[in-house]
């Protein structure tokens, strides 16, 4: 179970900071007149667990804070995946094969 909650730490953290570094990509590049990284593409990196890095580059960098489905977006997302993670931490095995099995479906 250890083993686990040690691979989901680090793959949240990975993700964060490849989020965190997309959100002040963008930035630079949106400041600098270059080519920019898609919403989507913003989106789906918080989605899959780079909430908390998305929503720390939007305070830091203070980009897309007036777009809603970022201002809205983000903060749930977060708090999705903190229930995830409380769920994991709860109840690991069961939770996981659970998850697993809805998703094979």
């Amino acid at each position: 179970m250890q083993e686990k909650i040690f691979i989901m730490a680090a793959y949240l953290v990975a993700v964060n900071v490849v989020t965190f570094a997309l959100f002040a990509y963008d930035k630079y590049c949106a400041k600098n007149d270059k080519w920019r990284v898609r919403e989507s593409t913003l989106l789906i990196w918080a989605a899959i667990g780079g909430s908390l890095g998305a929503g720390a580059a939007m305070e830091i960098c203070h980009h897309k804070t007036l777009h809603k489905k970022f201002k809205f977006g983000v903060p749930f997302l977060f708090f999705l995946h903190i229930i995830l993670i409380g769920l994991l931490i709860l109840n690991p095995e069961n939770f996981l094969e659970k998850l697993l099995k809805g998703l094979i479906k």
